[in-house]
């Protein structure tokens, strides 16, 4: 690639990629010549199983990629034509660092694992992401929060969000099978990364869980927050303007969202003194690193947690 290519590149305008249907572009703004690796990358995302969100991330990020390449051949690129075009994304189109992240991952599956092309990324660096701490409630706020809802279902949802460190998709996921009583356990399936868990099962959300299914009619069959008009699941956009709108009757001005819910349950229970390792596998992470660099330990002491939802219950008024 001469430096004529890189100016072709750099010559075009900037422009947002159109809208996508079923994971691909819609528009026709790949040049001929470059059409054959999107069905390629779709084709290798799909028997790798990717879910639907990282497939629609990584073909965008193709596109955008493959949109400013025109006519040159992308199969033909080394890594210093990649390194000298994520150059230019950062210093002219101002891209962040979350999202030239995004870009080199689908840039990278698609040189190594489609095309076999071994550590053809080794050369070229990643970006440093800034460090953003966890954004979360204190004891109090999360009073007012759930004491500003009046729905039983949708303060149940969020008593389950906080109780056990979830996240939305796996609340809304969540099945009437998936409650063991028995074992005070709830069964996480097929969360992120395809992984199944455990957590446990607050001795005060069984209860609310309890009271919410006498009051509730038509009474859930498959999921446990089942929609009224449809039967199904509830969907996670529903279930973050519910908590949009705890938020905003309680007062409070943080600007924090649903997952906030899922990272004050992590905090507190490190207040309380709980070791981190065993946090680490109450919230499903695959790397101690995305919690805290300790060692990994045994889950045996797992089932003597107690959930910080308890603890509110005790020292707090709360309605229910």
């Amino acid at each position: 690639m001469t430096n004529c290519c890189y100016a072709k590149i750099n010559s075009k305008p900037y422009n947002q990629i159109g809208q996508f249907k079923n994971g691909i572009e819609c528009n026709q703004r790949v040049d001929s010549i470059n059409l054959h690796v999107i069905e390629l990358m779709r084709d290798h995302l799909i028997l790798k199983a990717y879910s639907k969100s990282t497939m629609k991330t990584y073909l965008n990020e193709m596109h955008q990629f493959l949109y400013r390449l025109g006519n040159i051949p992308a199969d033909d690129l080394q890594p210093v034509h990649l390194k000298k075009y994520l150059v230019y994304c950062f210093e002219k189109l101002n891209l962040s660092e979350n999202t030239l992240h995004s870009r080199i991952n689908a840039l990278k599956f698609y040189y190594e694992q489609v095309l076999r092309r071994d550590r053809f990324f080794w050369e070229i660096p990643r970006p440093k992401k800034p460090l953003q701490l966890p954004k979360l409630l204190n004891e109090e706020e999360l009073c007012r929060l759930f004491n500003s809802l009046t729905n039983k279902k949708h303060k149940a949802m969020l008593f389950t969000a906080y109780s056990a460190g979830l996240r939305v998709s796996e609340i809304v996921q969540l099945k009437m099978k998936n409650i063991d009583s028995e074992r005070m356990q709830i069964l996480i399936e097929n969360a992120k990364g395809k992984k199944d868990r455990y957590v446990n099962l607050s001795p005060v959300l069984l209860d609310i869980l309890r009271e919410y299914f006498k009051q509730y009619t038509p009474r859930p069959k498959v999921f446990l927050f089942e929609s009224e008009q449809t039967g199904n699941a509830y969907p996670t956009r529903t279930v973050q303007q519910i908590f949009s709108n705890a938020k905003r009757l309680a007062g409070i001005q943080k600007d924090v969202g649903i997952h906030s819910l899922r990272h004050s349950f992590a905090t507190h229970l490190l207040d309380k003194g709980i070791d981190i390792r065993y946090i680490k596998d109450l919230l499903g992470h695959f790397d101690i690193r995305t919690t805290e660099r300790y060692l990994h330990v045994s889950k045996k002491q797992l089932v003597n947690i107690g959930s910080p939802l308890d603890d509110l219950f005790k020292k707090r008024q709360i309605d229910w």
